[in-house]
């Protein structure tokens, strides 16, 4: 029975089996005869693709050749028609380049002519000047040689002693007479009274009382010997000899502060220090150079080193001490004056105070008197109306009082 069932069962897979192998065949045969039939279709698709494009080709063949027939008509006709314009616009070019030959000749001529007249107007206008200048070149050469001459004369008046003393004090003097008035500055005047020394220049300084004057010594010098040494010196840049003559000049300097001090610091007389002046700013610069020339000047002789700048200055100073002081002077006069003019300002306030005090009284009066004078019209208002009355005799008491 088991046996029997088995084999119903395997007869039953293969009847379906075969069942489904038919429906296989019968849907790839479906399958099959559908792709046949697209590539049928495809195939005439192509087809009709292929001679419509074949078609479109010829035509666009045709038509290029069309377009370039067309084409070449068109350029054949431009070629000719821009060689007609070619050729006209060279001929106007070329006659146009003729004319603007023809002004640029003109113009030429024109230039050269003017250039000619002018280069011609400026070189004798500049032969002219350079003349002129050469004149003054001249001229100033000549006037060099006599300004050389004249400094070598100056080299030999100052080669003196006494020379350079005198030119040194000259300078002193104006130095003083720009800066200072003739009553506050001496000239050779002796340091204190009896003395032989007599300085050179002294400012006169007020003292502590009135009446009392001190002097403030201020002497020229000039030590131009060891000055021009020195100079010689630098230019031709021995560093040995510049030393050399600059010691040289500080030991001059020393001796003179020395001899000033010695000479002319007369306390109370004069102030306990003076000025030794060099008169040339070259000479005083150098003697700044000198480390410690001028301290050592003002702690051992009491004595200022200064040239013409700082002098001027220094008088500067003094001119406007000695204006302060005028001022300080006058200040108890101003204060007497001052004190004067309170006391009439009292007086002319009392005098007010009357005058005002007699205005309000004349006020007062002229108050009464205008009453009065309103008092009397108002009668001889009443009066008037007497005239309106006709024959009534009778007087108002009022009128009669």
């Amino acid at each position: 029975m088991a046996e029997w069932m088995n084999a119903n069962v395997a007869l039953l897979a293969l009847a379906a089996f075969a069942a489904l192998a038919a429906i296989v065949i019968i849907v790839l045969k479906v399958i099959e005869k559908s792709i046949l039939t697209r590539l049928i279709d495809a195939e005439r698709y192509r087809r009709r693709q292929s001679s419509e494009l074949s078609e479109s080709v010829e035509r666009m063949s045709e038509r290029f050749i069309r377009d370039s027939q067309l084409m070449n008509q068109m350029l054949t006709v431009t070629s000719r028609a821009n060689e007609e314009r070619l050729n006209e616009l060279c001929e106007r070019v070329s006659l146009s380049i003729d004319r603007q030959q023809r002004q640029m000749a003109e113009i030429r001529e024109g230039v050269d002519t003017q250039l000619r007249a002018t280069l011609e107007a400026r070189l004798g206008e500049s032969f002219r000047q350079v003349s002129e200048q050469l004149e003054r070149v001249y001229k100033s050469l000549g006037e060099m040689q006599a300004l050389a001459s004249g400094v070598g004369d100056l080299k030999r008046v100052l080669s003196g002693v006494k020379t350079r003393g005198v030119w040194g004090e000259a300078r002193l003097q104006a130095l003083l007479e720009d800066n200072l008035t003739s009553a506050q500055y001496l000239v050779n005047t002796p340091v204190e009274p009896g003395s032989a020394e007599r300085v050179d220049f002294a400012v006169v300084l007020p003292g502590k009382s009135d009446g009392e004057n001190i002097l403030l010594p201020i002497d020229a010098k000039f030590p131009q010997e060891d000055y021009q040494r020195l100079i010689d010196a630098s230019i031709e840049g021995n560093r040995a000899q510049v030393e050399k003559s600059s010691l040289a000049l500080e030991r001059a300097i020393l001796e003179q502060a020395k001899s000033i001090s010695s000479k002319y610091i007369k306390v109370p007389n004069t102030t306990d220090f003076a000025i030794l002046f060099l008169p040339v700013e070259g000479l005083y610069a150098e003697a700044l150079r000198r480390p410690g020339l001028a301290q050592k000047m003002q702690s051992e002789y009491r004595v200022l080193l200064s040239g013409p700048t700082t002098l001027s200055a220094l008088l500067n100073s003094l001119q406007m001490g000695f204006r302060s002081l005028a001022v300080e002077k006058r200040s108890e006069e101003i204060w007497l004056l001052l004190g004067s003019m309170r006391t009439e300002l009292n007086r002319f306030s009392q005098a007010l105070d009357r005058a005002r005090q007699r205005i309000d009284q004349a006020g007062e009066e002229l108050d009464s008197a205008s009453a009065r004078t309103k008092k009397i019209s108002r009668r001889l208002a009443s009066v008037d109306s007497l005239e309106d009355m006709g024959s009534d005799s009778s007087i108002p008491e009022n009128i009669i009082n």
